[in-house]
């Protein structure tokens, strides 16, 4: 039986060397000499370079999860604007901590393009982490219904990618700001479900 701790160090190791190195840098060996395991580990944990990269692509939108104990704490507010600006200030910061795992995600989505039965996993799991989150909006009462939420993740999708692959273009003492105007220009208001 496979160890899956040696899995998720596997995967783990992959996230470090697609965002450095890209999808042409990403081979099993890459991903041996990364994780500190003998040449020919990862071959015995998937199989193939596709199945890798799927499992990759499912597993960075674990890596880059809340804390269910810091999302709960941020949820004890008010279900208002400023806790939907708070939301979407963690997550920026989340993937400021782990940009590695960001940028490999970049790096799945271009390669995506390339590879049809790539393009058709990450369409499912990121379609999925989608409606999971417009699901959390509305069960949690926010302001604004599911083009809200839409919205607001393609506007987050943007700026991230900017700020986490060009940091110097908006300073970071401008996200904020930017933040919470997004919310506001993207007409979050009255009750969930509601505009």
């Amino acid at each position: 039986m496979r160890n899956p701790n040696r899995r998720t160090a596997l995967v783990d190791a992959a996230v470090e060397v697609l965002a450095r190195e890209g999808a042409r840098g990403l081979t099993f060996r890459a991903v041996d000499q990364e994780a500190g395991v003998p040449n020919g580990t990862a071959s015995n944990y998937f199989t193939s370079r596709d199945d890798l990269l799927r499992q990759v692509g499912e597993y960075i939108h674990v890596r880059v999860s809340p804390d269910a104990e810091r999302l709960a704490e941020t949820m004890a507010a008010p279900p208002d604007k400023s806790l939907v600006v708070r939301l979407l200030q963690e997550l920026l910061t989340r993937l400021q901590v782990d940009r590695t795992g960001y940028l490999a995600l970049l790096e799945l989505r271009l390669e995506a393009t390339r590879r049809p039965e790539l393009q058709a996993a990450l369409t499912r799991t990121i379609s999925e982490n989608l409606e999971q989150n417009v699901r959390f909006h509305l069960d949690a009462g926010l302001p604004g219904d599911r083009t809200t939420v839409v919205s607001l993740y393609l506007a987050m999708s943007g700026l991230m990618v900017e700020h986490l692959t060009l940091p110097d273009v908006l300073p970071e003492e401008e996200m904020t700001e930017v933040i919470t105007a997004l919310v506001e220009r993207t007409q979050v208001s009255g009750p969930a479900g509601r505009r």
